[in-house]
């Protein structure tokens, strides 16, 4: 039996337009988090919604810098 080959699951004609997509929506979110912080007094601020907000933030960015460095020829 000969080994079968590691493909991706998403096609690589696919990674610029996953990584302006992901960036644009991380960068949306952490601008909305920065407007949050600056405009809420600090006696009315969520941690809940600050740790979610930045999480979900910090996962988009990351699989946009992802897919930006695979779009570049960077394998990682």
């Amino acid at each position: 039996m000969a080994p079968k080959a590691i493909t991706s699951p998403v096609p690589d004609s696919l990674y610029p337009t996953l990584s302006v997509l992901t960036l644009a929506i991380g960068l949306v979110l952490t601008a909305s988090f920065f407007i949050y912080e600056a405009t809420t007094s600090r006696k009315t601020r969520s941690l809940a919604q600050e740790l979610t907000t930045g999480a979900v933030a910090s996962v988009f960015l990351g699989f946009g810098s992802l897919f930006l460095l695979l779009a570049c020829g960077v394998y990682v």
